[in-house]
């Protein structure tokens, strides 16, 4: 049967189109049941099940349930509960859930892969019994709801032979009322779910009915949201700007809006003009006049977690208020929210914080992300709950709550606990995790693995050369490995050889998905979550010694200056002869007794990178610091015994320098073959106003930095250097590289030339070619590479320059939530290392804040803030704060920023479930702040001195894989 869609489009000229669409109608679409009793196209997989268990009280007969586009939207989290079985997604519920929820579009799209769960997808808009043609008046919704009675009614009338009945499962009243009257069974979710046994499911429900209405007794406390239309003729009229919203973490009651085309963020302060958007939210503003314009406050602040809701819902409404006695030259653009363009929510982790009345229902759940408000739940689990972490989703945010109103998803395990608290950073940073699917195993290469005669054909045999790999102790992921010899006419050929990747993951399989997908190998403290499966990663892609592998290699003919004469790529098999660690290659190039050719070859690859490494900086690239840990763990227990900081020697800067070097080189060739579709790697420069807080601090201190310019940049910062002060430059090199933009992919053929440049490298152009093993972007850097040499074959979607980018957006956004994952990690670690310990240690001061001091402990590479006043939120009657010369004063003691300190570490136990790393001055001493030092303690505790401030533990179990070099 054919029928038409008709669509009226209007065209950009401002004139009106129809257009008219062939529709297919058919009659044999397959139900789905294994209880038809019909002649169903059948293609011999019928997910629901012949005979449906259900132990619900309201539908006492076996049945299958039919539930509406909202249901599904808002209540996935009860639908992927394993108790609920036998669900018919209608194709029109599907199809409007891909145009409205990308996330929800995928999660229904897994449950329906899933065999065990019965979900079945029914195509009613190509059934003639079941497709409802749009009627002259009435909406597209009406439209469809009448559609999905439609299709319920003739499961219904298809299945009347057997003993099951169809469940139409809404929550809209309307819709349910009509299909009472059209004879069918009809329920909302909730009175479903409350029939059922499984009482747990009752938390989990989105939205409860019962819920909107008992917040704040009616009060208002926000504005409301203006609709999405009046909302983009504000933009297109100028009143409205549209953009991302950022919270900041120091101070919840504040925030940044990035606004395309501004060079300069908006400024958002105070509850009320943040209006309920949540941190990522897609906002609209509308500019403040001037006079109330404001300025990021210094105080340091964060929503109390001991406050019970009944306090603070008094406390709502101070929060509104905005100082707005700011000095004229101190404000920013500042704006408030009016509207939300698009919700950026995700399910939080955290905790809960139990109401003081044992009685209720409704709870508090404090989320992990500090940028995230406290969600209202309710739960009848909270006596169970209050030692866990708990996973939350938030339904909506009324103008008359406080707080959004959420539901409870699930438990991860106990708090504190070490791989449920792995888990939690592992959710908030959204690093796919999960094991690799048995589609994905399918796909890799059959063991035992062999290279083949026709292998050594295709490439290069490199396998007599001295190559080696450098990494850092316990790498089992090797990416690459080098080479240098002295040629006849005095020159040098040295080689970069890296894993051949791409010849194991092939495009579009399902191995080569799952890699797009992750993005990224995550490097966490204790474990590593690979990108691609371990018989790859450690095995047959990892460049170990003395086993032949495949590898990518660049190839260069360096003089004695390290000028470059020739460039090569090739692919190849190389026979690495040793895996040596940083340390180990250090040692040999050291050694004035070993003259065998691997260490000929370090000693040559170590002379040039110094001389590459000048060329570099005095070109310009900047030289900025961070600090790394290393946690030393106990071999039983894998708790952290010992934790010291990564020292960096000659090897680390030798592999370094030609590593850039070789991605430099494959980025000009992969451009000079694809100008419009090469995956290259960019670093903007910092807008002026960045350096902004470098500038001021570095003033205190008697020096200019000069930041016209990244050579500038650098130069200034090779000047300031305090003798007394050693650890001053590091500082302000930290300081630095917090001013700094996000360095990003991105495809070619989407910016101008000019904006290629990478400002922290000084090179006008690169790409990241050597590490394929733990990077997706380097596999596609291999797969140009070898187009352009005649390796392998293009593909459509290599040549696509709009895929390329949508590919970058992901890896930008799987590489920076990487980056987070690994710094979370770090900072549990040191709180479980804290967990039995109390220790003295020299930190700086990073920032001088209102209420706070903000201090570096470069021992541990953390930041810890020792708080002036006793809760953190109010200004201190001890300390006096100079906001002009950014100090804090106490009697005679006078801090300034990059001041050395003594601070105590322990661990605060005030609140069981949310126990936070605790800093106290010991040092400079001020009377009735500082604390005594742990030694003092022991003596007075003792009667004697005390040989330590902790007890030494002895070092045993091996170190952690950690992450390999430094990625630019």
């Amino acid at each position: 049967m054919l029928t038409n869609k008709v669509f009226i489009k209007k065209t950009k000229m401002g004139g009106v189109m129809k257009i008219v669409r062939e529709h297919y109608l058919r009659d044999d679409i397959n139900c789905g049941s294994q209880a038809c009793t019909h002649n169903c196209d059948s293609d011999g997989k019928e997910p629901l099940e012949e005979i449906p268990i259900s132990d619900s009280k309201l539908v006492m007969k076996p049945h299958y349930l039919v539930p509406d586009t909202n249901v599904v939207l808002h209540q996935i989290d009860i639908l992927e509960d394993p108790s609920i079985k036998n669900v018919i997604i209608l194709q029109i519920v599907l199809d409007e859930i891909r145009h409205r929820s990308a996330p929800i579009y995928k999660r229904v799209k897994d449950i329906l892969a899933s065999s065990h769960k019965h979900f079945y997808t029914y195509c009613n808009e190509f059934n003639m019994h079941t497709y409802a043609e749009r009627q002259p008046g009435e909406s597209a919704n009406d439209r469809n709801d009448r559609a999905i009675r439609k299709a319920v009614a003739w499961y219904a009338d298809h299945l009347k032979d057997t003993e099951i009945e169809v469940v139409l499962i809404t929550n809209d009243a309307g819709n349910r009322k009509q299909s009472v009257l059209d004879g069918l069974k009809a329920y909302t979710i909730h009175e479903y779910v409350r029939s059922l046994s499984n009482m747990s499911l009752i938390d989990r429900l989105a939205n409860p009915l019962n819920q909107m209405n008992q917040d704040n007794n009616g009060k208002v406390l926000f504005a409301e949201h203006l609709g999405l239309a009046e909302i983009q003729k504000g933009i297109r009229a100028g009143r409205f700007l549209q953009g991302t919203l950022l919270i900041s973490r120091e101070n919840y009651l504040e925030a940044f809006v990035s606004v395309k085309d501004q060079e300069k963020m908006i400024f958002v302060q105070g509850l009320q003009n943040l209006n309920r958007a949540v941190n990522d939210d897609n906002v609209a503003l509308e500019m403040l006049p001037d006079s109330e314009w404001s300025c990021p406050s210094s105080m340091v602040l964060a929503e109390d977690e001991g406050k019970d809701e009944e306090d603070e819902e008094n406390r709502a409404l101070n929060e509104t208020v905005v100082d707005n006695k700011v000095p004229k030259e101190l404000r920013q653009p500042t704006a408030r929210i009016v509207g939300i363009i698009k919700r950026n929510w995700r399910q939080y982790c955290g905790i809960l914080q139990p109401s003081i009345i044992k009685e209720r229902t409704r709870h508090l759940f404090i989320p992990a992300e500090k940028r995230i408000p406290k969600i209202r739940i309710e739960t009848r689990q909270a006596q169970t709950l209050a030692s866990k972490r708990i996973i939350v989703a938030i339904d909506s945010w009324p103008r008359n709550s406080r707080y959004p109103l959420g539901h409870f998803v699930r438990c991860l395990g106990e708090i504190g606990d070490k791989d449920t608290e792995n888990e939690v950073l592992l959710l908030e940073h959204d690093v796919p995790h999960q094991n690799f699917s048995e589609a994905v195993l399918s796909f890799l290469p059959k063991m035992p693995w062999t290279i083949t005669e026709d292998d050594v054909k295709r490439r290069r045999d490199l396998r007599h050369l001295d190559i080696c790999s450098v990494d850092p102790p316990g790498c089992t992921d090797i990416d690459d490995a080098l080479h240098c010899r002295e040629l006849d006419n005095g020159n040098y050929e040295v080689g970069v050889h890296i894993a051949d990747v791409s010849h194991f993951i092939r495009p579009g399989n399902a191995l080569d998905q799952e890699a797009a997908n992750r993005g990224t190998t995550v490097y966490l403290t204790d474990k590593r979550i690979d990108m691609v499966p371990d018989l790859l990663s450690s095995n047959l892609c990892s460049l170990r010694s003395k086993v032949y592998r495949f590898a990518f290699s660049v190839l260069w003919e360096i003089t004695p200056t390290a000028d470059i004469v020739k460039t090569d790529f090739t692919k190849s098999i190389i026979d690495s002869k040793a895996s040596l660690t940083y340390a180990e290659a250090q040692l040999k190039i050291d050694d004035p007794n070993a003259h065998d050719n691997l260490t000929k070859s370090l000693r040559g690859l170590n002379k040039l990178a110094k001389i590459l490494k000048k060329k570099r900086l005095d070109n310009g690239a900047l030289s900025l610091a961070s600090t790394e840990v290393r946690f030393y763990v106990d071999s039983e227990t894998n708790d952290p015994i010992d934790v010291k900081t990564k020292e960096l020697m000659d090897t680390n800067s030798m592999v370094e320098e030609f590593m850039l070097l070789a991605n430099i080189s494959v980025a000009e060739k992969i451009l000079y073959e694809f100008p419009d579709n090469a995956l290259l790697r960019r670093h903007p420069a910092p807008p002026p106003s960045n350096f902004d807080p470098l500038i001021k601090a570095a003033q205190s201190k008697g020096f200019t930095i000069d930041v016209s310019s990244g050579k500038a940049l650098a130069d200034s910062l090779d000047q300031a250097v305090v003798p007394e002060n050693p650890y001053f430059n590091t500082m302000l090199r930290i300081m630095t590289t917090r001013c700094m933009m996000q360095a990003v992919y991105f495809s070619s053929g989407m910016l101008q030339p000019q904006d290629y440049l990478h400002y922290g490298l000084a090179t006008p152009i690169y790409t990241h070619f050597t590490s394929p093993i733990r990077r997706y972007s380097d596999i596609i850097a291999h797969r140009l590479l070898a187009v352009c040499i005649g390796a392998d074959a293009s593909y459509p979607e290599l040549l696509d320059k709009s895929k390329i980018q949508s590919l970058c957006n992901n890896l930008n956004f799987r590489h920076k939530m990487a980056q987070y994952a690994g710094r979370a990690s770090v900072n549990l670690h040191t709180h479980l290392f804290f967990k039995k310990r109390i220790q003295d240690e020299e930190g700086h001061v990073l920032f001088v804040r209102k209420n706070a001091l903000q201090v570096l402990i470069p021992k541990y590479g953390l930041e810890g803030t020792v708080f002036l006043n006793d809760d953190g939120q109010k200004s201190s009657s001890i300390f006096v704060y100079d906001e002009e010369n950014n100090t804090q004063t106490a009697g005679d003691v006078t801090i300034h920023v990059f001041d050395p300190l003594i601070v105590q570490l322990s661990i605060d136990r005030s609140n069981v479930q949310h126990m936070k790393l605790s800093l106290k001055l010991v040092k400079p001493m001020i009377p009735g702040f500082s604390v005594q030092s742990v030694r003092e303690v022991q003596a007075n505790a003792t009667g004697s001195q005390s040989k330590t401030s902790t007890t030494d533990l002895p070092i045993s179990g091996k170190p952690p894989q950690k992450k390999k070099k430094r990625t630019h």
